[in-house]
């Protein structure tokens, strides 16, 4: 335009100017376009940061030999610290009366008591009665149809005798019906509840063969229970005084004292002897409890309604439980300063996480804890300044668990200018 207005011929095309006529236009559409690319990565919202633990187990310094008997199926729990050990193979078999301990739980699920509580009155019917005079299973006798019990006594003449007729006469009152039905199936949706997947309830006595679980089952719903003050001390009591009884009631498991405080035997020709158990040992300012069962104990030669295998059954756990309490200390897992993990900045930062105190957890030689690194009760943030807690180490599981709060290492800061620029995905 301009060489036509000056009649002046334009300049001859060059390469170079060519170039440099290109440079003109794009330089600036292509700033513009970094620009926007820069302006949007920079926009775009930070990931989430994520807590990465460095480890999810500790085993406990030493190994603990545990005394098994050379047959049948056990196990032991640290409820808070977790699990000891088990042996045998972990099938199902008959329970025979370590059953009522689901009886009870089940009972006190649906009608709660205090400590000293007498509870509601329980009648006494004909079937009580009846049931009363069998020569073949546990039950209490000389009870009058009519007369009325306490459910705090009716729980005691069901766990510390084992009264089989006791137990199908909780069932139907219970559930207000005449069969003990209904209440089987209260029984087995508790087992479910509690996650006892190889445990089947035919009835509330543990007398029929079909009621089936393993020790393991066991040790889930004996954790369960003992968090009942009034089953807590039911199962402690070596014998029991009833109003109404002309014999106190006697328990048959002679191993009770003041560090076992519980929980129930079992024996049949099915089941052989059977022990579920309780004990406790004070380890510095705390006094950890300790839960085992032991399975399908059996003498050699003629056993008349198990009553051999029920003192094998009772001599076996003996053993192990003193060789447990006798390991049972506080052992160590982290230390002030340790590093248990590290926060992903989901750019590639990574902030290392360390405990902000000792951890010490109740357990024996061998016993392998496990261990969860989470956030605290606050999200966790992009920022914070050496030494913030924003997590918690927890060692063990179940109720008890111990826990420390976690703080990070050195200062937690979002990603680089240049992270977030080029960052991808």
């Amino acid at each position: 335009m301009l060489a036509e207005l000056t009649n002046t011929a334009p300049p001859p095309q060059t390469p170079r100017r060519t170039a440099l006529r290109r440079v003109k236009i794009w330089t600036p559409i292509l700033l513009l376009l970094v620009g926007g690319v820069a302006g949007g990565q920079l926009l775009r919202p930070l990931p989430a940061p994520k807590i990465v633990a460095a480890e999810t187990g500790h085993t406990v310094a030493g190994q603990l030999s545990i005394p098994w008997p050379a047959k049948g199926q056990g196990a032991i729990r640290v409820p808070g610290s977790g699990d000891i050990g088990t042996f045998g193979e972990q099938k199902p078999v008959p329970t025979a009366s370590v059953a009522k301990v689901m009886t009870a739980y089940v009972i006190l699920k649906n009608h709660p008591l205090k400590k000293n509580e007498p509870g509601p009155s329980i009648k006494i019917d004909a079937k009580t009665v009846a049931d009363g005079t069998s020569e073949n299973e546990s039950r209490i006798a000389g009870l009058t149809a009519g007369t009325e019990f306490s459910q705090q006594d009716m729980l005691k003449m069901l766990m510390i005798p084992s009264g089989n007729n006791v137990a199908r006469l909780l069932a139907r009152w219970d559930t207000g019906s005449d069969s003990e039905a209904a209440f089987v199936e209260k029984m087995n949706a508790a087992a479910r509840e509690l996650g006892m997947a190889d445990t089947v309830y035919t009835d509330p006595s543990g007398l029929d063969a079909g009621t089936v679980s393993t020790a393991s089952d066991q040790l889930k719903l004996a954790e369960a229970v003992m968090q009942d003050e009034v089953f807590r001390a039911i199962v402690a009591m070596p014998n029991a005084p009833i109003e109404g009884l002309k014999q106190p009631l006697d328990n048959n498991n002679d191993l009770l004292n003041s560090s076992i405080r519980g929980i129930k035997t079992g024996s049949s020709t099915p089941a052989g002897g059977a022990l579920m158990w309780a004990a406790y040992k004070s380890v510095g300012d705390e006094t950890p409890l300790v839960l085992g069962t032991l399975m399908d104990q059996r003498v050699d030669g003629p056993d008349p309604n198990a009553t051999k295998s029920l003192k094998l059954a009772l001599d076996n756990s003996k053993k192990i439980i003193e060789a447990v309490r006798t390991a049972l200390a506080s052992a160590p897992v982290v230390r002030k300063g340790d590093t248990v993990g590290y926060v992903d900045d989901g750019l590639g930062g990574r902030t290392p996480l360390v405990a902000a105190k000792d951890l010490n957890v109740v357990g024996v030689p061998g016993q392998q804890l496990k261990l969860a690194l989470e956030p605290g009760a606050s999200p966790l943030p992009h920022t914070a300044e050496a030494g913030a807690e924003v997590a918690v180490l927890t060692a063990g599981d179940g109720e008890g668990a111990k826990s420390v709060p976690v703080a990070v290492g050195k200062q937690l800061a979002e990603p680089s200018f240049g992270t977030r620029l080029t960052r991808l995905g």
